[in-house]
């Protein structure tokens, strides 16, 4: 059974200003989920999930059905605040969606395989999806997970400061814990994280999460008991979310499930402000010109 991809593209823009998910970065307008599902289907993936707004549907089908269709499978799911399909009759106000965790929900009548989560505006490259389609179909079970383990000097922006979580491993290579820092970046040749007003410095091959996870369905059920108490424990606060690291992290503390974090060497890049933009147009354009992708994506 080969695994599936989740993307989470219900996301809108706040700091980039745009809808960037699907806004064109190759040379022939090609978007940077294009790029991951093309390493995808290459790396041994059968089927691609987008987790949409369902006013977006059009937009998405109108992009990638015709496209993507005889390469892979392709399937739609909305995230909307519909508490009631998890047994919560209370009205809680919001004024965001609740979050990754709860995005993933929305594949859970679909996603009957082993499944990994990407985000759908980051540029991961070949080997992360080829390490984790490995690890999908030969290692992982209900309680091992996974997580792509990208090297922080691989990840940060020219352009400011950016949040990462640094993962935390045991000798196995196990993750222990994630670390939410809030304000990373470069400092002459240095990395920091600051905090409270204090720069402490960061390896550069510290191992950071991208919001890159390897699950079998399993995690669904798991996942739903913990939003119903999320969801009710912050019913007063309209922005809280609920992130895939709160549940990872839950998993890991409870001793469910153990993460593996899967090293890999990748540049990551991503558009978190608008200046990213012609870096990643330029850095792709670098990778098609060491044949890693052919200039026409999509043929």
């Amino acid at each position: 059974m080969r695994p599936t991809l989740l993307i989470l593209a219900a996301g809108m823009a706040s700091r980039y200003g745009s809808m960037k998910q699907i806004d064109g970065f190759g040379p022939n307008g090609e978007t940077i989920i294009d790029y991951s599902i093309y390493d995808a289907i290459k790396a041994g993936f059968g089927k691609v999930v987008f987790i949409i707004k369902e006013e977006f549907a059009d937009n998405f089908k109108s992009i990638f059905d015709a496209k993507l269709k005889g390469k892979i499978e392709v399937d739609y799911v909305f995230q909307n605040f519909d508490l009631k399909q998890f047994g919560i009759e209370e009205e809680i106000y919001r004024e965001k969606p609740w979050g990754t965790a709860h995005a993933i929900l929305s594949g859970r009548k679909i996603v009957k395989e082993p499944f990994c989560v990407i985000n759908a505006d980051d540029f991961y490259g070949y080997d992360a999806f080829k390490k984790m389609a490995d690890f999908l179909t030969t290692e992982v079970n209900d309680k091992n997970y996974s997580i792509i383990g990208y090297k922080i000097g691989k990840t940060l922006s020219d352009f400011g400061a950016v949040s990462r979580g640094v993962c935390k491993t045991d000798e196995a290579g196990n993750l222990t814990e994630i670390v939410e820092r809030t304000k990373v970046y470069k400092k002459d040749n240095a990395i920091v994280f600051e905090e409270e007003g204090t720069e402490t410095p960061l390896d550069f091959d510290t191992p950071v999460s991208m919001n890159f996870w390897g699950f079998t369905p399993a995690v669904f059920q798991i996942t739903e008991d913990l939003f119903k108490i999320f969801a009710l424990e912050n019913k007063d606060k309209p922005k809280a979310e609920f992130f895939i690291p709160l549940m990872g992290e839950h998993l890991v503390n409870t001793q469910k499930a153990s993460f593996k974090v899967v090293p890999t060497d990748n540049q990551w890049f991503g558009v978190t402000y608008k200046e990213d933009k012609p870096l990643v147009q330029a850095s792709i354009d670098e990778l098609i010109k060491k044949g890693n992708y052919p200039e026409k994506l999509w043929n």
